[in-house]
């Protein structure tokens, strides 16, 4: 398959937008952080329903999608460390739980005032807890896990581990564009048909040389004990986690007989079309990361 320069050119000016949003959003402070990771939370959990709905041709009513959405982001909170407060208030200890039993109530209301609940849909709709929320749940409590807070602005150490994987994951997705486009024959799977195992293969090994050395580089805090063999396999794993990610959801929208998620980057889709593949890394490498220590 040629490289398709116009197609590449509008990805490449809307990705590098979008890379400048995410980059302050993550680096400014802790509060920006958070915001980024709630317009994240709920942009996910929006599409994640409308795909749902789709998918077993049914309807949600709006108290219900709102209560999931509104139980999933206090099961999120849950995951904040000490260093979220407000005025000496913890969103762990103070905000998660009434979050989430406020979002139960409204769910709960929702599923009274509908007068038919498909078990599937809603089955599928309770995952997003799981998929969508414990993920960035994850990726918020990575945030200074190996490094303390600063009050100054754009202090990156304290997003590492954060920025590692969304590194892992942005390297990963480009290299496997630009391989697969020049080199790429071989299909990887009829779920999304323009993959192909060179640009897949192409892409994870580039992620594990490229971000595993930068991770190894600038790892002041010895999180893998200063190992570069370790950072290269963790930002394999994460690579490897990322295509599977993106994988479920192309077989998603394959369900729901839809070509994006979303329309929100021009170019690159919907929410979840950008963030699939994070919302299956970030549990492997926190698990990866647990396990070490």
């Amino acid at each position: 398959m040629a490289l398709q320069f116009s197609s590449f050119k509008t990805r490449s000016l809307t990705a590098i937008v979008f890379a400048m949003v995410m980059l302050v959003g993550m680096l400014w402070n802790k509060w920006s952080f958070l915001v980024l990771l709630t317009i994240i939370h709920f942009g996910c959990w929006w599409e994640y329903l409308q795909l749902s709905k789709k998918i077993f041709t049914t309807k949600f009513q709006a108290y219900t999608q709102l209560g999931l959405m509104v139980m999933g982001y206090g099961i999120m909170l849950c995951f904040c460390r000490s260093v979220f407060q407000i005025n000496g208030y913890g969103l762990k200890d103070n905000f998660s739980l009434p979050v989430s039993a406020a979002g139960f109530a409204i769910l709960i209301v929702g599923i009274f005032q509908q007068k038919q609940i498909q078990l599937k849909a809603f089955g599928m709709a309770l995952l997003g807890l799981i998929y969508i929320s414990v993920s960035l749940g994850f990726l918020i409590h990575l945030y200074g896990l190996y490094a303390t807070d600063s009050t100054s602005l754009f202090s990156w150490q304290v997003v590492f581990l954060p920025l590692f994987i969304i590194a892992c994951m942005w390297v990963n997705d480009t290299m496997a564009y630009i391989v697969g486009s020049l080199i790429g024959k071989t299909p990887l799977t009829k779920i999304s048909p323009k993959k192909t195992w060179e640009g897949t293969l192409g892409g994870m090994i580039c992620a594990a040389c490229i971000v595993g050395y930068a991770a190894y580089y600038f790892d002041e805090h010895e999180i893998l004990q200063k190992s570069f063999f370790n950072w290269v396999v963790l930002s394999f794993v994460a690579a490897l986690a990322g295509v599977w990610g993106d994988l479920f959801q192309s077989k998603l929208k394959r369900m729901a007989g839809v070509k994006d998620s979303g329309q929100f980057l021009p170019g690159h889709g919907g929410f979840l079309d950008r963030f699939d593949s994070l919302l299956l890394a970030t549990p492997v490498v926190w698990i990866f990361l647990q396990f070490l220590h």
